[in-house]
């Protein structure tokens, strides 16, 4: 808190990121009042610059933001805020208020492991036809378990022959296994969840290690 670097309002930007699917939600300021509530409470609490007041977000609406981090950047003098949301962050209703597209690269295909899930989850809603997911959905679990076996196979087969075509196989396989956290109502973040309850930190050797559930 001494070293933070606030602007000549007593104010610092903080950037508020989703923990789960790290898209940026909202761009909001704190002062030092503020930042202490929020580490207090571990929701975030923001000052309003038009209103000049403090808002803790969520007061109204229900929205609440659970803090899990917050970081400085290298100067002091702006803040990652790492979130769990419980809805919206906007006030129109989106679920980020970053939704206007001003530039996107010709030569970069945006993707990421929660846009495909959420196309998933769409797919199994509306099943449309021709659809190779609508397809698996049909067919249900066990066509979907066969697929992840052979699709498993595939992957070891794969590693055996190169790294082109083990990303290939892993790719499938990555896909499949997705199909079937829909099918079975798991989601990205009960992933997230078990995977960190395995990671520990060592701080006496400052390693790193994964603990297996096995």
């Amino acid at each position: 808190m001494t070293e933070l670097k606030f602007d000549e309002n007593g104010l610092i930007p903080a950037i508020v990121q989703d923990y789960y699917t790290k898209a940026v939600l909202t761009l909001a300021y704190m002062n030092a009042e503020s930042l202490a509530i929020s580490i207090a409470e571990k929701k975030t609490c923001f000052y309003s610059r038009s209103r000049k007041e403090l808002w803790r977000k969520g007061e109204t609406s229900g929205n609440y933001q659970h803090i899990v981090s917050i970081c400085a950047d290298c100067d002091n003098d702006a803040l990652v805020v790492e979130v769990i949301k419980d809805g919206p962050a906007c006030h129109t209703g989106a679920e980020s208020c970053f939704g206007t597209t001003v530039f996107v690269s010709d030569e970069v295909r945006r993707f990421s492991f929660c846009s495909l899930f959420e196309l998933l989850l769409d797919r199994n809603e509306t099943r449309p036809e021709g659809s190779y997911t609508t397809y698996l959905f049909e067919k249900g679990l066990d066509k979907i378990l066969k697929k992840i076996g052979e699709e498993s196979t595939e992957v070891i087969i794969g590693a055996k022959n190169s790294k082109e075509e083990l990303v290939y196989e892993i790719s499938d396989l990555i896909y499949h296994l997705m199909v079937l956290m829909v099918n079975q109502g798991v989601e990205i973040k009960d992933i997230v969840n078990e995977l960190a309850s395995r990671h520990v930190i060592d701080k006496k050797e400052k390693q790193t290690d994964f603990l297996s559930a096995n």
